[in-house]
Formats: structure tokens, sequence, C-alpha cells
């Protein structure tokens, strides 16, 4: 094993190797990100797809991967021998959320065979006021590769670091840049207010929303999104782990990209729809804490008010724990009725599945496809979805207005992955229906 300095390099062997960026954490000490950009010879990045992460863990060629973060240690893998020509090097990068590295004791950086295990390089970096850095990199030389311990931090945080490699990060008090398509991203209101971390998310997901939108030439479409979430007693689980309270987050940024105002209807249901208040960007993690939940149902005993509810929190127990999502479908189309905006309506439907009221729902689905409404449903396991799957191939509609596809773990889907499939069939109803009159 060699001890580096900063500035020093050494020749890599190995075909595939891990870089292991480790710390002392503690109480007070903030969070820290690993990440990798892969370079072309011009040390940019040549999309989004590059920039690999923990909510974009693969590379779109699957040869550098994140690997998730433990306590004190984060670690990236790399398969060199695999790389195509047109990539030049890999920037190992950290970022912290919370504080700054000066906070962070014991941060170094660990290059390891990934076949044996065996200890290549150790990087032991200091650091002051940054929120940033560039921990080493991989590069070729000779037809071969080698590792730079580069240890250059960024104040400005991950946008400075962004900046530099071609990606670009909106922070307070700056124009948003431009997206892939060449529309920039809206700056929805309220969002220069969230806390770093997910102010950060939110840019870099809304730049994806975009060159998934970009993809169908609709960079600047306008659209109203409301989002429902199944709350029947078996999504305790996925609640209970933070699983919706992620896949909410990640909705918030398709209506941060999508709508004028950022703001998001959004109903919760299972025995009996509610209605929540409405999602605004600014009031994200507040919103998440108060209204992503479930719990307060009991099979046995007299119903009382809840205590302890917040102004516009829903007692959970009126909502009940079966599925009925035909109820809580027609009260979105009564909704849509009363309250008529010039753009489209995306609904973005989340259930487990155990779908059973299956007339009932084509029922609801068939007349709503008069309506400029499209019902994007998404699966979050292995249940029976019933109708749902059958409305893509089902005839009888002037357009098709329903969109399904599941995922076992949407935890472990790339944003981008997610945002394409999400927005997939929203582009071919859209031209439907104008031709149809449905949408003027």
């Amino acid at each position: 094993m060699t001890t580096l300095s900063k500035g020093a390099n050494m020749p890599v062997a190995p075909s595939a190797v891990r870089a292991v960026l480790s710390w002392s954490a503690g109480p007070g000490v903030p969070g820290v990100d690993a990440s990798a950009l892969v370079l072309g010879a011009d040390g940019r990045v040549r999309s989004d797809g590059d920039f690999v992460f923990y909510n974009q863990p693969r590379h779109p060629s699957g040869t550098v991967r994140h690997l998730g973060r433990g306590t004190g240690s984060d670690t990236l893998e790399a398969d060199l021998a695999a790389l195509g020509p047109e990539v030049d090097r890999i920037a190992l990068c950290a970022s912290a959320d919370g504080g700054t590295f000066g906070q962070v004791p014991g941060l170094h950086l660990r290059l390891l065979d990934a076949g044996s295990g065996a200890e290549l390089a150790r990087f032991d970096m200091a650091a002051g006021p940054e929120t940033a850095f560039v921990c080493g990199e991989l590069y070729r030389r000779a037809g071969g590769w080698k590792f730079r311990a580069v240890g250059q931090g960024y104040a400005s945080g991950l946008a400075g670091l962004a900046t530099d490699f071609g990606i670009s990060v909106d922070e307070p008090g700056t124009p948003p840049a431009a997206t892939p398509g060449g529309e920039a991203p809206r700056l929805a209101k309220g969002e220069e207010h969230l806390p770093v971390d997910m102010r950060k998310r939110l840019s870099l997901r809304k730049q994806q929303v975009a060159v998934s939108l970009g993809k169908h030439g609709l960079d600047r479409l306008t659209a109203r999104v409301i989002l429902v979430l199944d709350a029947s007693g078996s999504m305790s689980g996925l609640y209970a782990r933070g699983t919706v309270a992620g896949v909410t987050e990640r909705m918030a940024a398709v209506a941060a990209q999508l709508d004028d105002d950022g703001a998001m209807q959004a109903w919760t249901f299972a025995s009996n729809p509610a209605r929540l208040p409405d999602l605004t960007i600014g009031e994200l993690p507040e919103w998440l804490r108060l209204h992503v939940r479930v719990g307060q149902v009991s099979l046995f005993g007299r119903k009382k008010p809840q205590k302890g509810l917040a102004p516009g929190q829903v007692d959970m127990r009126a909502v009940g724990i079966q599925n009925e999502e035909q109820k809580v479908i027609a009260e979105v189309r009564d909704f849509v009725r009363a309250d008529p905006v010039p753009a489209p309506t995306l609904v973005l439907f989340f259930s487990d599945g155990g779908v059973y009221r299956d007339d009932e729902i084509e029922r609801e689905l068939r007349a709503a496809v008069e309506e400029p409404v499209f019902w994007q449903f998404i699966g979050l396991g292995r249940a029976r979805y019933g109708v749902l799957e059958r409305f893509d191939t089902m005839p009888g509609r002037r357009v098709d207005n329903v969109g399904f596809f599941a995922v076992d773990d949407i935890e472990q889907v790339s944003d981008q992955e997610l945002y394409d499939r999400l927005l997939s069939e929203f582009p071919s109803w859209l031209r439907a229906a104008r031709q149809a009159g449905v949408l003027r």
C-alpha cells in the first residue's frame, strides 16, 4: 500500500478498482456523500448521466457505480478495463451536508483492487471551509491508468464543483442554468429556502425531468401535477422505511419543473380518499413530516378525534385500510372539472397493488377519457394490479389516457430512469388528446 501526498500519482494495474471515502462519524459531524464524474478529454461531462451519485448510482454504461454509504464511509467502483476510449478520466468527489469538511475528522480516500480487496493507495485530506471536494482522479496515461491525489476543495459547494465539470446546479440568487434542451429550469417559489442538501437534490432532479421531456421535444411544456398516495394497510412498511417520503420528494421535482407555481395537489386514500394540503416547494420538508404518514387505524373501540393533529392534517383513521382506488379517482376527477386550467393535468398515482375493484375503476377511467387528464399509475411492489395492468391494451377508448408500470424496489431506480418511465406515455397522450379535441 502506498500513502500519497497531495498532487502525487501512481500507476493503477488492476482492471477494476474501488474508491472508499472514510471519515470519523459522530455527533455534530456533517454527512458526507461520495460521487464520481465520468469525463472526456476536455475535462467535462458529456451528459447528466456522467454524474454518478446516491440518486443516480449507476453510469449508463454500467462501468462506474455508487455502492452506497455506511457509517463513516461511502464507496464507488469503476471497471477501468470496460470504459470506452471516449472516457479520459474519472473524478472522485465528495460533498458535505449540514457543515464543512473542516468539521469532518479523519477524512481519507483508499483505493482498492476491486477483485482482491487489496489496498493500493491511501490519501489523507485536510480541509477547512470547503463543502465539496475533488479527492482524487483516475486518468489514462500511455495506454494504462493512473491515480492522482488531488484534494481540491470548493467553498461554493457542489454547485462550484459541478460547474467546473459542465453540470449546472441552481443556487439562491443566481439565474437558473440552461438544461440540455436549452430551456432554463424553472425556479419554484420558495425553492431557495430549502435545506442545502434538499435544494441540491431538487435542482439536479429538475434537470433530469427536463432531459426526459426533451427526449420528446417537450422542453417548454407546462402541466398541472397531482399526486395520489396509497395509504392502505399493506403500505405501512413502505411508509415506515421512508420509501413514500422519498417518492414524494422525487415527484416534487416533476411539479417544480412542469407547473408554473411549483405547487402540487395531493390526495391519500385507502377505504376512503382524503385531500391533503397542496404541496409547495418551499414547504417540502414540513409537508413530508406532517402529511406523508400512516397509522392511527384501530379495528376495535370507538373512533374519537385524534389528539395532536396539526392544522390541515388528516385523521388517518377516517381513511381506513382497504383498497378503494375508484373513490379517489372519482374525487380527483371532480376536482379537475371544478377547477379547470389551460394546461393538461398529469396524475401520479402510487399504489402497492391489491387492486380488486376492477369494474368500478375501469368505469371511472373510461369516463375520464374525455377529460384533459393523463393517469400515470406506478406500482410499488409485486402485488396484483388488476385492471391497471390491462389498460394499455384495452380497446374502446378514443385515446389511451392511462399509463402503468411497476417496480420491485423504487429506491434502487435512478432518478433519470424513473423520470424517463414516468414521462414515457404522457407525450403520446398529449398528441392523441390534441388530435381528438380533448385538449385545446
